[in-house]
């Protein structure tokens, strides 16, 4: 009714409120620090974008880091920011040296909000400039002064700037950093930046050869085909190779920033390797063929980028400059001279990657006539699949909601039938498995049309060829806790890891948590996934009754809408660390290495005591009526 929408309900927000009450704007999404692209790490890294931008004007070969609990202090030793304008730069938005491009040309940030942000979302924040021997600080609390030193003091300090925060729990909820991820962003920033040293609690990260160092590390002990291709000019540097792989792997960087989504620099390197190749070799082969098993980065500086979020992980620009060549022109010339002249330079690494080429084209002729009788009965099974359950949203539409799409694969009629009638319609899809899928570990491409099941699942998720089709934002393995559940779960885990790694690097695979314990009584009712989540709610809880689940059929579609809504938690699939490719870890784990196997679970077993206490009467929950199918 038009009197309750009154004059009353206009307000205007200033800018700490705005970041504070909207953060996913600046920041994407919050998160505990368990996942790398959480807003605690984006907070860092908008700190040590604007060390890194005085480093390339130039000014400070060193970058200091400091993690203490959830203390972070960065400390560069540029020109530091002139003492007048340090109240503008950290509690004016809109405010940095950034706008002139002569003093920052090719700068990751770019609209003076970074900083801004990280004051705002943080209980503690504390800048401070040192400037031919003066200084001086000024101390906030979710972006209010708190504390200034309003006059410059005399210091012996080098030049440069100290920027302390500790974000807000207010915001973030209980958090931990997770160095192993500061580690990573770290290394990116020095094999970009070679000639800068980063130190993190005293562990310094340098390059030498910029992204030959970063394949070299990431690609660990995986075999390449050919020794790194590594190129490089004015505003740009590339390196990539060949493996045995499925699949296309990427790290690309704009200005610094890791564009983890890609973008227009990252689609004019895949056109440009394509059109090159063609016409080295004087040969149309099929650009899939090109690019199965090409693990590759690629840099690129642009002024005045244009990102297509706060975030930074998808490059918007279509041009190197405002009125200067478009990316894509600039890319590609680049690789149809200099990779041109590299192959007739480098014969046999010129022949390797024919010959890889070569095998990609055999190998998807071969499977021509089984695609085709494959996609047949993938046509037909969408007309009558009972095994798909579809939502109404998908991720390669345009629809409002496509980044919320998601796909629940499940075991067995009782677990589908229970996450179906809790889900979403709109956004939450169920694919159903029938008992545990086929080990495709050491099968050819050709099982995931030969077999029903995968062949149906990879036409649900329509990834046949890449991701640029996919329907679901994020595929959920929803699995018992159980033997046999996590047993399914590896023999998933290793069918999308064989056939289909790019689902996995681009973050969209992930593994649901569900409860294991209810603990609850005529008052209140909690939802345990940990012992220790179980002790507290004892200790909090007067006279409990607890249930145990002992699988997702066994939880009613009225729980499962907790577990699968808005607090839903999913562990994110990741790829195993650098020392170790794809091959070695499913080989280890799903190969004929039996006595290898054994050894290392014998050497690893830890026997846990019983997790079911005498103090609390335990019930075993059993299926509601309607779902024990």
């Amino acid at each position: 009714m038009a009197a309750d929408y009154t004059e009353d309900h206009i307000r205007s927000l200033n800018w700490r409120e705005h970041i504070r009450l909207r953060p996913g704007m600046y920041i994407g999404k919050l998160g505990d620090g368990s996942s790398p692209d959480d807003g605690l790490y984006i907070l860092l890294k908008e700190v040590i974008d604007n060390s890194i931008d005085e480093f390339v004007m130039g000014y400070g070969k060193t970058i200091d880091i400091e993690i203490e609990d959830r203390f972070v202090r960065v400390r560069d030793y540029g020109r530091g920011i002139p003492l007048g304008k340090l109240m503008d730069c950290a509690a004016k938005i809109n405010t940095g040296a950034k706008y002139d491009s002569e003093a920052f040309k090719k700068s990751v940030g770019l609209n003076g909000v970074g900083i801004k942000a990280v004051n705002a979302l943080s209980s503690f924040f504390e800048i401070q400039a040192f400037r031919d021997g003066k200084t001086k600080a000024i101390e906030f609390c979710r972006a209010e002064v708190t504390e200034e030193l309003k006059n410059p003091h005399k210091t012996k300090e080098e030049n440069g700037t100290a920027l302390s925060f500790e974000a807000d729990e207010e915001i973030f909820g209980p958090f931990k950093w997770d160095l192993e991820f500061v580690e990573h962003m770290l290394r990116n920033y020095a094999y970009l930046n070679t000639g800068l040293t980063l130190s993190l609690n005293g562990k310094k990260f340098r390059s030498k050869n910029g992204l030959l160092d970063l394949l070299t590390e990431n690609l660990g002990e995986e075999e390449v085909l050919y020794p790194i291709i590594h190129l490089s000019d004015k505003d740009i540097e590339v390196a990539f190779t060949h493996t045995e792989q499925n699949g296309e792997e990427y790290y690309s960087f704009v200005n610094g920033q890791n564009t983890t989504q890609g973008g227009t620099h990252l689609a004019a390197f895949r056109e440009g390797l394509i059109s090159t190749v063609r016409t080295y070799f004087k040969k149309q082969f099929e650009a899939g063929d090109i690019r199965s098993g090409i693990v590759a980065a690629i840099s690129v500086k642009v002024e005045e980028p244009v990102f297509e979020s706060q975030t930074k992980t998808r490059l918007g620009s279509t041009h190197m400059a405002p009125k200067g060549d478009t990316i894509r022109s600039f890319v590609g010339n680049f690789l149809g001279q200099h990779l041109d002249n590299f192959l007739h330079r480098h014969k046999a690494a010129a022949e390797a990657m024919q010959e890889k080429i070569q095998r990609s084209e055999r190998e998807r002729k071969d499977m021509k006539g089984i695609k085709k009788l494959a996609r047949d009965r993938a046509k037909q099974a969408k007309l009558h699949n009972r095994k798909l359950r579809d939502c109404r949203a998908h991720y390669n539409t345009r629809h409002k909601l496509a980044a919320e799409t998601t796909l629940f694969i499940t075991e067995g009629d009782s677990a589908s039938g229970s996450i179906t009638k809790a889900r979403n319609v709109e956004t939450q899809a169920v694919f159903s498995l029938k008992g545990k899928p086929l080990n495709s570990y050491g099968l050819s491409r050709k099982i995931v049309y030969q077999n029903e099941e995968f062949n149906l699942l990879q036409a649900a998720l329509d990834i046949e060829d890449n991701l640029d089709n996919l329907r679901y934002s994020k595929v959920v393995l929803a699995t018992d806790a159980d033997v046999d559940g996590m047993h399914i779960r590896l023999l998933l885990l290793t069918f999308f890891l064989q056939f289909f790694p790019d689902l996995v690097r681009e973050g969209h695979l992930y593994i649901l948590q569900t409860p294991l314990f209810r603990v609850r009584n005529k008052k209140e009712t909690r939802y345990c996934y940990t012992e220790d989540e179980r002790q507290k709610a004892l200790a909090e809880v007067k006279g409990p009754e607890i249930t145990r689940f002992k699988g997702l059929g066994e939880i009613s579609p009225d729980e499962f809408s907790h577990f699968i809504g808005k607090d839903m938690r999913l562990d994110p699939v990741e790829l195993p660390p650098k020392q170790k490719s794809i091959d070695d870890v499913l080989a280890f784990y799903m190969g004929k290495n039996s006595p290898e196997r054994q050894q290392h679970i014998i050497e690893n077993l830890r026997v846990e005591t019983d997790i079911i206490e005498e103090e609390a009467p335990v019930v075993e929950e059993q299926p509601p009526e309607q779902d024990a199918a």
